[in-house]
């Protein structure tokens, strides 16, 4: 129960994040806010895996850490950008689409071919986007472009964690990761942003806005579901861990960031509903067919992710 609980704890923090970043993108440019917190996360993960220290500058925790950091400056500089341009609650929903994506990416990295539940996921997911992201001319605006491409950089990361992670340690490569994240967005920052504000020119609302992404949302809740993963069974966690989207809208109308009209309402079912089928599904069949037979089903989302570096989402 207490594990179950810390993942639920972690989602409703990720969750409550998308409208915190929305906030913040009104006084910080994407890649200072992203400088910031992962800088602060690195630093507070190496403090507190200090134990640890003798593994921090062996050539695989750097190089990959390095690589993965690269892919996930990616994916939360572009799901950023998005937010700026749609409403939190879209950029939660459209962002957890990676779920589904992820069987077939890994497809190139196990030569397993994704089942037909994934691809059944994959047409109802299609479906959701396209109710929840269309408009009335069919065409997209920028913010859900921009969230939905952030998608496919989550899915390659944790891809490309779950080949290159095995028989390293989990915290240093996250640590890292981290560290790369804030080193190539310091690069994008000089390069492309103005300078940012001084942070004692912050208000005491901005300031702890700043903090509660550093802290709560990329350093806590990383650690949250970290503990939580490692004693629940893969289905357990991945069905926990998809409250993520749905805490975002629940935060994002609460807040009074977004109203729901039915059109959208539906794509965000059936989107979940994706999630649902592709993360849950499989592994409850996988699990009936080794009871009756031994054999195994294609990997799900969650066996890729099970060895990946656990992440939510805008967190």
């Amino acid at each position: 129960m207490v594990y179950r609980l810390l993942i639920v704890v972690a989602t409703i923090i990720w969750g409550s994040s998308f409208v915190i970043v929305k906030d913040v993108t009104g006084f910080l440019t994407t890649g200072w806010i992203l400088v910031v917190r992962f800088s602060v996360a690195a630093v507070l993960l190496a403090l507190v895996f200090a134990k640890k220290r003798h593994l921090y500058l062996q050539r695989d925790y750097l190089l990959y850490g390095g690589l993965f950091g690269v892919a996930l400056f990616l994916a939360y500089y572009v799901q950023t950008q998005g937010l700026i341009y749609t409403t939190p609650g879209k950029n939660a929903f459209l962002t957890g689409t990676y779920c589904v994506l992820v069987p077939f990416f890994a497809w190139f990295a196990t030569r397993k071919r994704p089942t037909l539940i994934n691809v059944g996921a994959a047409l109802l997911c299609i479906a959701g986007v396209g109710l929840v992201s269309l408009s009335g001319d069919l065409t997209v605006n920028l913010g859900d472009a921009l969230t939905l491409l952030c998608a496919v950089f989550y899915a390659l990361h944790i891809v490309l964690v779950s080949r290159f992670s095995q028989g390293r340690d989990i915290f240093v490569l996250t640590m890292w990761q981290f560290a790369g994240v804030a080193l190539c967005a310091l690069v994008v920052a000089l390069i492309t942003e103005p300078a940012p504000v001084v942070l004692t020119c912050l208000s005491l609302e901005q300031f702890v806005q700043l903090a509660y992404l550093a802290v709560a949302c990329t350093t806590l809740a990383l650690l949250f579901q970290n503990i939580g993963q490692k004693h629940l069974p893969p289905s357990s966690a991945s069905l926990l861990l998809s409250l993520e989207s749905p805490f975002g809208v629940a935060f994002s109308v609460a807040f009074g960031a977004e109203t729901l009209n039915a059109q959208v309402l539906c794509g965000f079912v059936l989107i979940f509903a994706a999630i649902m089928v592709s993360e849950v599904l499989p592994e409850h069949l996988s699990k009936a067919r080794a009871k009756g037979s031994g054999e195994q089903d294609a990997p799900t989302g969650s066996d890729v992710a099970a060895a990946a570096l656990p992440e939510g989402s805008a967190k």
